[in-house]
């Protein structure tokens, strides 16, 4: 659900040292060292039910002038004594003057009560607490207590921290007046960390789960015999084995994943946005097109807070990040990509998120003339529009055809051809999702990058196909939300479709390529560039639940049938010379569990005989035209 692998942004204020007591003078600072900027004092906050959470208080040692509060709610730890030298994530912000509260959430480190990995919340439920309430309290404690406040509080953090102070739109205290939920979960059934539309998220469920709940006093990162986890997890067998073998039912999310495999009232309970419908708080939503955790849930609170926002205080920001990279020093690449000489996150730091706190919480500077800003891919430029998705954005279909190309004309029907394509996929040798071997998620590693990853070490599988268009002749820009709708079959009774739109880069020579597009002037690094594939969106969707996803059911084998397949909103540009690729693929593995391509009543209690080969077949022909719809700008 919410992430460490997010270090940076822990750093800003994780430190090892003994916390000072309450009251106590800071110790002097050692001969030759950095003089801290704030007093640190930390305190137990009571909530309404008695539970105490340990709370860390930062007050700036040189402003004098009453400042507002800047909170975080975290599970991850809270510092024990000030950050010195100022981490780069926290520069722009001090500058204007803040108390920065980290609050540890229930039950995780010294705060009292049971940490649930789980976001219910039932506000007509007086004795209820939730991270709703707890915020809440809080903040009525903070207002009341922390000396020389100016009665205003700001909220923001990356991921389970984005959460935590996303969820205070169901019921914001007075005293919150500006938020900005970073990369927040928000249905951990339907997409991001957990699921995609009912597909677990095998690898990252399991590990995480384990991180959070195996010890409360640490984060724990699971001790694989094996490197390569993709080995690991095949070699582990069916779902039932990781708690037969390794969990033995002591990690209480985990067996919750296990007994609710479709979107029942447990799953329907944790997605806290469905009750959002207005945007009680003004809110900077931040998205990474390449976040590898959270790329859905910001769209959707964006989306649900739109439906009541008559005074415009709901914006949206999005780039080609992963998970949380608008909050490491600068931003200026993701993996081999250059963003053209843009130092991005910092340009975040500095024009957007600063500003947005200043003007609710300073009243200084003035309020974004934009609804959405976004940092395009492919062109590597800031865009602002007025309205998300921009009007002028108009859907348009991309069709798969049957000879493996792509074209914006509708299939024909050449007697001498099929007007399918299909592939074997077969469980017991499935496509990995990244180039082996596969390092585990926590801590850190290669996982950050994966989702801007070159595709051509799967492109010649036999259980991938390829769908190719010609060489772009002018630039092609797409802007809003992308969509697959394939018609497909499969010879069994379930399985899972992997759609990817891929940009393909133009095969030049090394100058002309980082000539035209920006990147350094190095030879290896232009020569990794020449023919990438990179992935610009990639969804999977899950067979049985097509028709229903609380209730699954079995597919008709050999029938084609559609498949519609979110695939998130964008901002990028196909360059001239360069050529779009659409891949199709089954599986998708560790990243995804293994679909038997057999239907159970749940996929989680599948012994190692249910997994079975199955023939896939996508139709490219006129009454079965498999397509993208692509919002393409003029």
């Amino acid at each position: 659900m919410r992430r460490s692998n997010l270090r940076f942004i822990l750093p800003l204020l994780l430190v090892t040292s003994a916390a000072v007591p309450p009251g106590a003078q800071e110790p002097p600072s050692p001969p030759g060292s950095q003089k801290a900027l704030f007093h640190l004092r930390e305190v137990m906050v009571p909530m309404r039910d008695g539970v105490r959470l340990q709370t860390v208080i930062l007050t700036p040692v040189d402003r004098q002038e009453p400042l507002p509060i800047l909170f975080r709610r975290t599970p991850y730890g809270v510092p024990s004594q000030p950050p010195v030298p100022l981490p780069p994530p926290l520069k722009e912000l001090a500058q204007d003057g803040y108390i920065f509260v980290l609050q540890n959430l229930r039950g995780r480190f010294k705060s009292e009560g049971v940490f649930h990995l789980s976001s219910w919340v039932d506000l007509s439920d007086p004795k209820a607490t939730n991270e709703t309430t707890d915020a809440y309290d809080s903040i009525e404690w903070l207002v009341k207590n922390v000396p020389n406040n100016n009665g205003k509080v700001g909220m923001y953090g990356v991921s389970y921290e984005g959460l935590t102070t996303a969820m205070t739109l169901l019921h914001p205290h007075p005293a919150l007046k500006a938020i900005s939920e970073q990369a927040a979960p928000v249905d951990q059934w339907m997409n991001d960390d957990m699921h995609r539309y009912g597909a677990l998220r095998e690898s990252y469920d399991f590990e995480y789960a384990v991180m959070e709940q195996a010890d409360k006093d640490k984060n724990t990162h699971f001790p694989f015999e094996t490197y390569d986890t993709y080995e690991w997890y095949l070699e582990l067998g069916p779902l039932p084995n990781i708690n037969a073998k390794y969990l033995h039912g002591l990690i209480p999310y985990w067996n919750s994943t296990v007994d609710h495999p479709d979107y029942d009232e447990f799953w329907k309970k944790e997605a806290w946005v469905n009750q959002l419908h207005a945007s009680t708080v003004p809110n900077l939503n931040v998205a990474g097109f390449a976040d590898q955790e959270d790329p859905w849930g910001p769209w959707q609170i964006f989306r649900h807070a739109e439906e009541n926002d008559p005074d415009h205080t709901n914006f949206m920001v999005a780039g080609p990040w992963y998970h949380g990279q608008w909050q490491s020093p600068k931003g200026d690449a993701i993996g081999l990509l250059p963003f053209g000489g843009h130092e991005t996150a910092r340009e975040f730091r500095e024009t957007i998120e600063a500003p947005f706190f200043r003007y609710y919480l300073h009243d200084q500077g003035k309020k974004p003339a934009w609804q959405a800003s976004t940092f395009q891919s492919g062109s590597n430029t800031w865009r602002n529009y007025a309205l998300w998705p921009p009007r002028e954005a108009k859907p348009t279909n991309l069709y798969l055809q049957p000879d493996g190309t792509l074209s914006f004309t509708a299939p024909y029907a050449p007697a001498t051809q099929n007007s399918y394509r299909e592939y074997v996929s077969d469980p017991a040798n499935p496509v990995p999702y990244r180039q082996r071997p596969i390092s585990p998620t926590y801590p850190g590693g290669d996982w950050r990058t994966w989702e801007v990853a070159d595709q051509r070490f799967v492109d010649h599988r036999p259980d991938v196909l390829s769908f190719v268009s010609q060489p772009l002749e002018h630039e092609l820009t797409v802007t809003g939300p992308i969509a697959a709708d394939l018609f497909a079959s499969t010879s069994g009774t379930d399985s899972d479709f992997v759609v990817k739109l891929i940009d393909v880069y133009a095969q030049k020579a090394q100058k002309n390529e980082w000539d035209s597009e920006s990147g350094p002037k190095s030879g290896q690094y232009a020569q990794s560039l020449n023919g990438y594939e990179l992935p610009i969106a990639m969804e999977v969707r899950r067979g049985r639940y097509l028709a229903s996803y609380e209730t699954p059911h079995p597919l008709p084998p050999n029938q084609p049938i559609e498949w519609n397949i979110p695939l998130r909103d964008r901002d990028h540009v196909f360059l001239e010379g360069h050529r779009i690729m659409v891949q199709i693929q089954s599986t998708w593995f560790p990243l995804i569990d293994r679909n038997p391509q057999k239907f159970l009543p749940s996929i989680y209690q599948a012994a190692a005989s249910d997994f079975v080969a199955a023939t896939e077949r996508i139709y490219c022909s006129p009454d079965l035209p498999s397509h993208l719809v692509l919002p393409i700008m003029p």
